[in-house]
């Protein structure tokens, strides 16, 4: 994989911090400590999802990455994918799916939060463990203490800001869920998008190698998810929560990790911006098959 990197401004990069930051602001606007304790009140469901996302997924991505031989570069971009929370649109599809809406908006509640400690951790850990990824983990130079404090601003603030103006202006957090979610996507995309057409002589030759490996990811995810939920006989709408989670990544949060820390990493930021664009697909597309059949 080439060492060149991508080419994007500061201008590309705070747009970029700006939209995860308002994603994760609109998300927690309708988030209440409710949403929070009720872990405590029926843990299993959030608890199996939560043991797949930051412990499974993680662990198994490492594994897959180094019996398969995978490129370096590609490899530790799946270790940070899978690295990172559940998506923001999890809740959406969770509820087109007909699934447990009140465990998907925990779920990303709590693993949101653990993402300020478990991203940083487990990249650092499951990139060192895979001997493939050790030399180049070195080579980049991961600053944990700068990248905890990204995650912290993307993530953390968003969160606690957001649920405060939930709680302070409630019709205003109301009337601004959707659009808000909307708009997101659309300029997340967008930025995606533009991305991939000022470097599109650097990336014809690799998605065909990115590309595979993505939804291989993704299947691999959502499987882990599914099968966790099944194991611990949770209930129908239950495991189709707990799938969403696991299978539907913050690779936006991942993207914003890349840009700031290691630009020069082509492969790992392929990986993240197929993965933001293909997990949509997926996960819609498992949503609609689940509408049609009632938990």
């Amino acid at each position: 994989m080439t060492e060149a990197g991508l080419q994007f401004s500061s201008t590309d990069l705070v747009l970029l911090n700006g939209t995860i930051a308002a994603m994760m602001f609109g998300v927690s606007l309708q988030l209440t400590p409710k949403d929070f304790t009720r872990i405590l009140k029926s843990p299993r469901a959030p608890m199996v999802g939560l043991f797949a996302q930051f412990l499974i997924l993680p662990a198994l991505t490492c594994l897959a990455t180094w019996l398969l031989n995978v490129d370096p570069q590609l490899a530790l971009g799946m270790i940070l994918v899978a690295s990172c929370p559940g998506g923001t649109f999890s809740n959406i599809m969770t509820w087109i799916g007909r699934g447990s809406v009140a465990v998907s908006v925990t779920m990303t509640a709590v693993s949101s939060l653990a993402a300020v400690v478990m991203t940083p951790f487990n990249f650092a850990l499951y990139g060192w463990l895979n001997p493939n990824t050790r030399e180049m983990l070195r080579d980049i130079a991961v600053q944990p203490v700068e990248l905890l404090a990204l995650v912290i601003v993307v993530l953390g603030v968003p969160i606690v800001l957001g649920m405060w103006v939930g709680r302070r202006f409630p019709v205003f957090a109301t009337a601004s869920d959707k659009p808000m979610r909307v708009m997101s996507l659309v300029v997340f995309l967008g930025f995606v998008a533009i991305a991939f057409n000022k470097n599109i002589d650097l990336l014809r030759n690799a998605l065909a190698t990115v590309v595979p490996l993505v939804i291989f990811h993704n299947a691999m995810a959502l499987s882990i998810g599914a099968l966790a939920a099944k194991c611990m006989s949770l209930p129908v709408d239950q495991r189709r929560a707990v799938t969403m989670e696991v299978g539907i990544q913050n690779s936006g949060l991942g993207l914003t990790l890349l840009f700031t820390f290691f630009p020069q990493s082509t492969g790992m930021i392929l990986i993240a911006a197929c993965w933001g664009i293909w997990h949509l697909i997926s996960g819609l597309s498992l949503a609609m098959v689940w509408s049609r059949r009632p938990a």
